[in-house]
C-alpha cells in the first residue's frame, strides 16, 4: 500500500500535507515529531501527559474508537474539543488517509 496523506493545519492557518508510511507501526505522534513538529511527548506515548493533543479537523470518523484511558487524559485539558485525540494513541493506518489535524499541545 502506498503512503497515506496527513494534513496538518499550522498555527498561521496554512496547511501542510505530509506523506506517511503505514508499514512501520508509527503513531501519529512519532510521525509528527519526525517531521519536526513541536510536540513534547513528555510521557513517551503512554497517554499520560496529553502533550501530543491534536484536534482532528477532518476524518475523525475514520479513527479507531477512543479508549477510556485516552478519554480520561483528554478530559483534563482546558482546550478539549469534540474531535480531540492524543496523537500517541493513533497508529498510522490506511483508513487515516487524508485526515486533517491541528496540533493543540498540552493546552497550557
Amino acid at each position: 500500500m502506498p503512503d497515506i496523506k496527513i494534513n496538518v493545519r499550522n498555527n498561521d492557518g496554512t496547511q501542510t500535507t505530509l506523506e506517511a508510511p503505514t508499514d512501520m507501526g508509527l503513531s501519529l505522534m512519532e510521525f509528527l515529531k519526525g517531521n519536526d513538529y513541536d510536540i513534547l511527548a513528555t510521557c513517551g506515548g503512554m497517554a499520560l501527559c496529553a502533550t501530543c493533543h491534536v484536534e482532528v479537523l477532518k476524518g475523525y470518523d475514520t479513527l479507531p474508537h477512543i479508549t477510556d484511558d485516552e478519554h480520561a487524559m483528554l478530559d483534563t485539558l482546558p482546550n478539549i474539543t469534540n474531535t480531540s485525540r492524543l496523537a500517541c494513541q493513533l497508529k498510522l493506518a490506511d483508513s487515516m488517509d487524508g485526515i486533517t489535524v491541528k496540533i493543540m499541545g498540552d493546552g497550557l
